[in-house]
């Protein structure tokens, strides 16, 4: 399974890159491991983690404190089904408002 993210800042019109973003699988009992941590690139942009997520509840966690002064963080869970698929996981942020998506 493949993940991406993407991260536009939805007041400026443009891609929001250096955001820190870290990726995290749930445990069986209930806790998080955290897989891996990387950076939006230039066009805000996260395409390779360097680990497999598999099957099971993950969530990505977004920095968000210098792009939004109400949402210092956005984190979206989510449920891996298909390990053989690519998942695209966006987020659009503007001052005070967040959405997310089912990505291709």
């Amino acid at each position: 399974m493949s993940l991406s993210t993407h991260v536009l800042d939805a007041a400026r019109g443009l891609p929001a890159r250096g955001v820190a973003v870290r990726l995290d699988r749930r445990d069986p009992d209930g806790g998080w491991t955290t897989l891996a941590e990387a950076r939006t690139d230039a066009d805000g942009r996260i395409g390779e983690w360097g680990v497999l997520p598999g099957p099971g509840v993950h969530r990505l966690t977004f920095d968000t404190g210098g792009l939004s002064e109400f949402y210092p963080e956005v984190t979206v869970a989510f449920t891996v089904t298909d390990p053989g698929r690519h998942l695209h996981v966006p987020l659009l942020l503007s001052p005070f408002a967040y959405s997310t998506y089912r990505g291709s």
